[in-house]
């Protein structure tokens, strides 16, 4: 998932750009009756006295990473330029990036009894992330083995490990209350995810479900985020499976909205980002820039994203935020070490 425009292609918006002061009306993202439910409607929350916490329930890896000039070829070997090894997971970045982004986290997840654990953990320690509900498993820590060309592009083989070892019964460690923020993904077992959706709603909270990578049987409960985050792949694969209606991505977009009452995010690269509403459609752009790496770009948009409704932006403005955070984070190699922290990206949004 990537949000960045180069030189040669940069993005087109459709109306005026967002400011970053909070709105002084919520933009009706869901119906209205959810957001009551999710705790949108809490003056508190809008004002900032009070700032709702982040729960992230989710992967946390740790990344090897090897730069090539080009990517291969099925049964090609390319020779490698550099090597590096970094905190990943998409759970464990869209934390890192929701606390850079100025909100208070919690991580739930499981890392193993392993030398890679600490390294994986280190730099969420370091952000403040609370890591009182990772577990340790008997399975070895969760690793993504990741190839980048010269380009930024990237390949990716992810072993899950201690990841699959996150079940239903570790979301109590969530801890979850009205207002909250559930961030996740798809790189622990979908039975967690949904019910982590289904508790996440019990509660009152808000959720964020970034649809990678792609599983045909999570169509059975994409419909119950009330923010699903896909890339153009993703969604058009989720389309099919849904048997959603329309003549092209945008028309399909409304109709997910419509039948399910919830929001879907599809990010386009370099164009930006699209996102549908049960009563409105948005376009927004991605900065202008050359990417070095877009390995984790769009946990990092996740992450900034559900930092920006848990402080109270509209829809609009947390999405031209998350979008800029995203594009940021391609400007550095690696995941977690490429997300910005959120004076950059106000100061990269007040800058375009």
């Amino acid at each position: 998932m990537m949000l960045w425009a180069s030189n040669a292609h940069q993005a087109t918006y459709s109306g005026n750009r967002p400011s970053l002061r909070l709105a002084s009306r919520a933009i009706n993202c869901v119906k209205s009756k959810d957001l009551e439910r999710i705790g949108f409607r809490s003056k508190a929350s809008r004002s900032g006295r009070r700032r709702f916490l982040i729960i992230v329930v989710g992967s946390i890896n740790l990344d090897l990473i090897a730069n090539v000039d080009r990517l291969p070829e099925p049964g090609e070997t390319v020779r490698g330029s550099g090597f590096a090894t970094a905190p990943g997971g998409k759970g464990a970045n869209q934390a890192l990036a929701a606390a850079r982004a100025g909100a208070s986290v919690r991580m739930v997840g499981a890392v193993g009894k392993d030398s890679f654990a600490a390294e994986a953990l280190a730099l969420l320690k370091a952000g403040n992330v609370d890591l009182s509900g990772v577990g340790e498993s008997v399975a070895s820590t969760g690793t993504a083995l990741i190839l980048v060309g010269a380009d930024g592009e990237n390949v990716i083989a992810v072993v899950p490990g201690a990841n699959d070892s996150v079940l239903p019964g570790d979301i109590a460690k969530a801890f979850l209350k009205k207002g909250d923020v559930v961030l996740l993904q798809h790189e622990i077992p979908l039975q967690t995810v949904e019910a982590a959706l289904d508790a996440a709603r019990a509660a009152g909270a808000a959720s964020v479900l970034n649809t990678a990578p792609f599983r045909a049987e999570a169509s059975r409960f994409l419909g119950k985020a009330d923010f699903a985050v896909a890339n153009e792949t993703e969604f058009d694969l989720y389309a099919e499976a849904l048997a959603l209606s329309g003549r092209d991505r945008q028309a399909r977009m409304r109709d997910y909205a419509q039948k399910t009452g919830r929001t879907i995010v599809v990010t386009l690269g370099g164009d930006g980002l699209l996102a549908a509403a049960p009563d409105h459609f948005l376009t927004i752009p991605a900065l202008k820039i050359i990417p070095v790496d877009t390995v984790g770009a769009g946990d990092t948009f996740c992450g900034y994203f559900g930092a920006g409704l848990s402080s109270g932006l509209s829809l609009e403005q947390a999405l031209a935020r998350a979008a800029a955070a995203g594009s940021l984070a391609c400007l550095k190699p690696g995941a977690q070490p490429a997300i910005p922290p959120a004076k950059d990206v106000d100061t990269a949004l007040a800058a375009r």
